[in-house]
């Protein structure tokens, strides 16, 4: 696992790099590779600080994150940011919503790593796997929800169209203009949900389970 992280990171920030060093100068030539070139490049340059921010966190905090957290994390920043983003995968279709399945387990996670870190150690031994699996999902679905009222933000205050309700320049109508904020929500769900029923199989048949999602505080 801990190679699979370095791999991620290793993916991130020099493709990051290498799609600056490619792209920029194409730029700046007056030959954009891709359809809003200055904008992609600055969201790829900030793929890279997103990609290193969990080694900037653990050193600030003195902690470690779940191992297996940092992995889903790095692969989630590789296929949203530099793959989905920079390199335009978001024009194939269910890319985003793969991402919001992908997200929303991986909130899910972070939600039993937050429950771990601020219940007593003997309390969490007894805790019922149904109650951790219910806060995982709960966690990993309002999050979810909370990124829509972040896009619905954005697309109100700044004219943009994260939440496809437009097609083109033309706004939609009914329940079309519906149909990219429910397949988001629906995938952030199911997502979360798969996260939730790992979790109750695996405290059910082991307690130590639930350490692949705890804080390391030796750090």
């Amino acid at each position: 696992m801990a190679k699979l992280l370095k791999v991620g990171y290793w993916l991130n920030v020099l493709g990051g790099v290498a799609y600056l060093v490619v792209c920029v100068p194409a730029l700046l030539a007056g030959h954009p590779l891709y359809p809003g070139q200055t904008m992609l490049a600055v969201q790829v340059a900030a793929g890279i600080g997103l990609a290193l921010a969990p080694l900037l966190i653990e050193r600030l905090g003195h902690f470690r994150f779940p191992l297996l957290l940092k992995v889903i994390y790095e692969a989630f920043i590789l296929a949203s940011v530099l793959l989905g983003t920079g390199m335009q995968f978001y024009s194939i279709p269910y890319w985003d919503k793969f991402l919001h399945l992908f997200s929303a387990a991986l909130l899910a996670g972070l939600g039993l790593a937050i429950f771990g870190a601020l219940t007593p150690r003997a309390q969490l031994q007894r805790t019922s796997p149904l109650l951790l699996a219910l806060f995982a999902l709960s966690f990993g679905v309002l999050l979810g929800v909370f990124w829509e009222f972040y896009e619905f933000t954005g697309d109100g205050l700044g004219g943009l169209n994260m939440q496809r309700y437009m097609s083109g320049h033309t706004p939609l109508v009914g329940r079309a203009a519906l149909m990219d904020t429910m397949g988001d929500l629906f995938a952030d769900v199911f997502g979360a949900l798969v996260l939730a029923v790992w979790t109750y199989l695996g405290v059910s048949h082991d307690r130590a389970w639930l350490d692949t999602f705890m804080f390391d505080h030796r750090a």
